[in-house]
């Protein structure tokens, strides 16, 4: 996988507001912190941005009492369970911790939900969507990597399932600002309300 560079973290300045007018509510939304794993971040430039914006943005989101349901890609996929994904990005990270363990900064709690991820989108075959009924939740909130696939097509798929998805602009990160300003634009066109974190933990 690619190493990225330094890129500016967007801002409110740079979003666009979509048709969707739903607003947060701390009673119906779940945060999804979305395959923060030591394999992807450590794709990203230590201490420069997007990293240190992600990394702060979504412990801000962990703060702010949403209930908190975690997606993490389990490693080493043999080539049934990895299908496809392979003749992209290959077979993918191991299953060592130091590869496919969340963050320590980030880590789960013991009341947090961790879904097991095979695509892109963290409803496949993660009982998600059926996690968030059991609830009593039709909000999801998003961040995590990467902006402009699994985000944004777990995005695609909460407006599937009439879950209302909010993308974070600022506590997401991607290969490169292109591809994040190109998750941000779509989502907030197609399927989404992007926000900043301040404007979320303020609507909450």
């Amino acid at each position: 996988m690619l190493t990225i560079a330094p890129y500016p973290m967007p801002t409110a300045r740079d979003l666009t507001p979509g048709p969707a007018r739903w607003r947060p509510d701390p009673r119906r939304a779940v945060l999804l912190v979305h395959d923060m794993q030591y394999y992807f971040l450590g794709r990203f430039p230590a201490g420069e941005s997007p990293t240190t914006e992600l990394l702060a943005n979504v412990a801000t989101l962990r703060a702010a009492g949403l209930p908190a349901i975690y997606s993490a890609q389990p490693g080493r996929m043999n080539r049934a369970d990895r299908g496809l994904l392979h003749d992209f990005w290959g077979p993918g990270m191991t299953d060592d911790p130091a590869s496919r363990g969340i963050v320590a900064e980030l880590a789960p709690g013991p009341d947090d939900l961790v879904v097991t991820k095979y695509r892109y989108s963290a409803f496949h075959r993660t009982g998600l969507a059926g996690h968030l009924r059991a609830m009593g939740r039709d909000q999801l909130v998003v961040c995590g990597v990467f902006a402009h696939l699994g985000c944004l097509l777990t995005a695609c798929d909460a407006y599937a399932h009439d879950i209302q998805p909010f993308l974070v602009a600022d506590a997401v990160a991607d290969f490169s600002a292109e591809d994040h300003r190109l998750a941000l634009r779509y989502a907030a066109r197609a399927c989404a309300v992007t926000l900043t974190t301040a404007q979320l933990v303020e609507a909450l």
